[in-house]
């Protein structure tokens, strides 16, 4: 297992889970369809065999590109930071990181806890052999007058093995149910919080190391994920492609696109070696309905399909 200390390189993973909750009801939320009673019957046995492909899927993102996944053979260097959408809550993430498949990583976590109607949250995985958590909390986003308390943002800064400090923030915007019209007010509200956090940290360090990901259920060409641009970060995840033929995290009748997204820093920007959609075989199966390959989800509709995530993850590689 190789780190940032050896390779001097920091890895970071975005992936929306796509719905990794328990099996228990939280009498606070609208989660009755995540338990064994509920439409889609969630056992304990699928809540583990989820935690196990998620595990499973987040190390390997740690295969290097010229790894296995692309046919070839090549070095293997664990994720230092992964960014997770649609995680339920604390045992959840303990079960993911201490339980699974994952367990042997060591990764310590922090995460949100939101007003979210359903309960689910943002989280970030770290390994504190190249992460040292120096603080955390989350950022509130003040909902408008039609639109749902939404998942807070995730803020973490951590020490580097290189010395040098990263701060990171995790985000999962409104989704576009309703319409993206309608809802595109929602996450543009989500991105002036966000950029605002960013100025006051550049107010006190004018060339802090910044990352952003998460997803933020918008694409490219739209106008919360230009504003972000606009206000001095770059998608550094814009021109990614997977070596499998993802041409998009996420496809919808036929269409590859991308809702995830990582940002950085003009200092962080510079230090970029490679942005990649990871579209490991495994993790792709047929579109029966469109052609060609699609992420293998875990549930279509109600039917259970063993899957991973309707998402596919975002890898970044930055030098130190």
């Amino acid at each position: 297992m190789i780190n940032l200390l050896l390779t001097g390189l920091l890895t970071l993973v975005s992936l929306n889970c796509e719905n990794l909750f328990d099996c228990q009801h939280d009498s606070l939320k609208n989660d009755f369809e995540w338990t064994p009673e509920g439409t889609n019957h969630w056992t304990r046995t699928r809540y583990w065999h989820k935690l196990n492909n998620i595990g499973r899927e987040i190390l390997a993102c740690g295969e290097l590109t010229n790894a296995g996944w692309d046919g070839s053979e090549g070095d293997f260097q664990l994720p230092d930071l992964v960014a997770l959408c649609e995680v339920e809550n604390d045992s959840v993430l303990f079960d993911l990181s201490k339980r699974s498949l994952l367990r042997n990583a060591k990764y310590e976590y922090v995460m949100t806890n939101s007003p979210d109607p359903r309960g689910i949250d943002v989280a970030l995985l770290y390994s504190p052999f190249s992460f040292r958590l120096l603080h955390h909390h989350a950022l509130h986003v003040e909902p408008l007058k039609d639109m749902h308390p939404t998942r807070n943002i995730l803020y973490a800064a951590g020490l580097l093995a290189s010395g040098d400090t990263l701060h990171v923030f995790v985000v999962h915007a409104p989704s576009r149910s309703g319409g993206e019209v309608l809802t595109r007010p929602h996450r543009m509200q989500v991105a002036r919080r966000l950029t605002a956090a960013i100025d006051s940290l550049h107010v006190l360090s004018p060339n802090a190391n910044i990352l952003v990901a998460g997803d933020f259920n918008d694409y490219s060409r739209d106008k919360s994920i230009r504003y972000l641009e606009e206000s001095g970060l770059t998608e550094v995840s814009k021109q990614a492609q997977g070596c499998n033929g993802a041409r998009g995290t996420y496809r919808f009748q036929g269409e590859w696109g991308s809702l995830d997204h990582i940002f950085a820093s003009p200092t962080m920007t510079n230090r970029l070696v490679e942005c990649i959609i990871f579209d490991a075989p495994f993790l792709l199966e047929d579109d029966e309905a469109y052609g060609g390959r699609k992420p293998r989800r875990n549930y279509l509709g109600p039917r259970y399909m063993q899957g991973f995530s309707d998402h596919l993850p975002l890898v970044a590689r930055f030098k130190f």
